[in-house]
């Protein structure tokens, strides 16, 4: 979404051919059109708040326009969002939007147009209770999309996600604002349902915030790796009912172990912020890339992941299935999305 200057937007509107629709001059049209732009000068500072936007008595815009105006405002370029994402949203971010207007030719007013967006959406809701989704409507107006994706955006500005390694190129923001979603439901303070149980504590951003008990926690998930019995046992259930289901089941088997230790060591180093912020980057060396370089078809990463998390109910040994779960469900559906085969 570029941002034009006025000439660009006269010519833009010249084509489109509403002189001769309108009978109006060109001269007519160029003063039509710096009219809008003095409007929109004005109504730019109620768009950094939206509500205002609405309750505002000055402009005449019908609520359907309003939605609108609102919408597009708050828009952004695909390109653009995957240069900053998972970055700190500051100055120093900032500076470096002249290299990414380059980069990605958009305009460097519209750069700063989304980036301030980002930053102003990011700032009123990351100490806010309840649902991030939810506050991000109630405080901009957005649509449902929209502010599912703003939510991924400050979910990941607030957890510092590595996004931009050369080996997670290849990924979408859709791809990793979907795995942003499943994390919010499943990993933060907000899944679990509840308040902090210290009356005084001062965490109130509970949906941007991954659950740090939950992260050290994952540490009990070592043992189905460290503990050869359990390793063999969990490696013979899932071996026993993919037999022949599987066109790639000889590279699995012999691949298990390492696959296996690979999504349980993830899980127990997330106590560290580094590797926090660099979980994609281990899920796809860890996970994606071997199973990409035997070929795997991603039906067959399915049938396997659904089957290697289920068959761990069947562990006599293993007391740790709620946790397991947990952490299982939501790996296993980013996994099957950051999986291009």
């Amino acid at each position: 979404m570029a941002t034009l200057v006025l000439s660009d937007a006269v010519a833009l509107r010249v084509r489109s051919g509403i002189l001769e629709q309108t009978g109006a001059t060109a001269a007519v049209l160029q003063s039509d059109t710096m009219d809008h732009y003095r409007t929109f000068h004005m109504l730019e500072r109620l768009l950094h708040a939206p509500p205002k936007l609405l309750h505002q008595l000055i402009f005449q815009i019908p609520p359907s326009r309003q939605a609108l105006l609102i919408e597009r405002y708050y828009a952004f370029d695909e390109a653009f969002v995957r240069e900053v994402l998972g970055k700190k949203l500051s100055k120093g971010t900032k500076k470096d939007l002249d290299d990414i207007s380059t980069k990605t030719g958009i305009t460097l007013k519209s750069c700063r147009r989304q980036f301030d967006n980002f930053k102003r959406v990011f700032k009123v809701v990351e100490e806010m209770r309840g649902s991030l989704v939810d506050n991000i409507q109630q405080h901009f107006l957005l649509s449902d999309r929209l502010s599912r994706d703003y939510a991924a955006i400050v979910f990941f500005a607030n957890n510092r996600f590595e996004t931009g390694k050369k080996k997670l190129q290849y990924l979408s923001f859709g791809d990793f604002a979907f795995c942003a979603e499943l994390m919010i439901q499943n990993w933060t303070l907000g899944a679990v349902g509840e308040a902090p149980t210290d009356p005084d504590s001062q965490v109130d951003d509970m949906d941007v915030d991954l659950d740090k008990e939950f992260l050290q926690d994952l540490k009990e998930l070592k043992v189905l790796v460290a503990d050869k019995d359990l390793l063999d046992l969990h490696k013979s259930l899932v071996c026993t009912t993919l037999r022949g289901k599987l066109s790639i089941f000889s590279e699995m088997e012999a691949n298990f172990k390492n696959l296996s230790r690979g999504l349980v060591n993830v899980a127990a180093k997330l106590t560290h912020s580094k590797d926090v912020r660099d979980l994609f980057v281990d899920l796809v060396e860890k996970f994606v890339e071997p199973c990409r370089s035997d070929h795997w078809p991603l039906n067959d990463v399915r049938l396997f992941l659904n089957q290697y998390s289920a068959s761990v109910h069947s562990l006599d040994g293993f007391r740790h299935q709620a946790l397991w779960d947990r952490y299982m469900g939501t790996l296993r559906g980013c996994l099957l999305r950051l999986y291009h085969d």
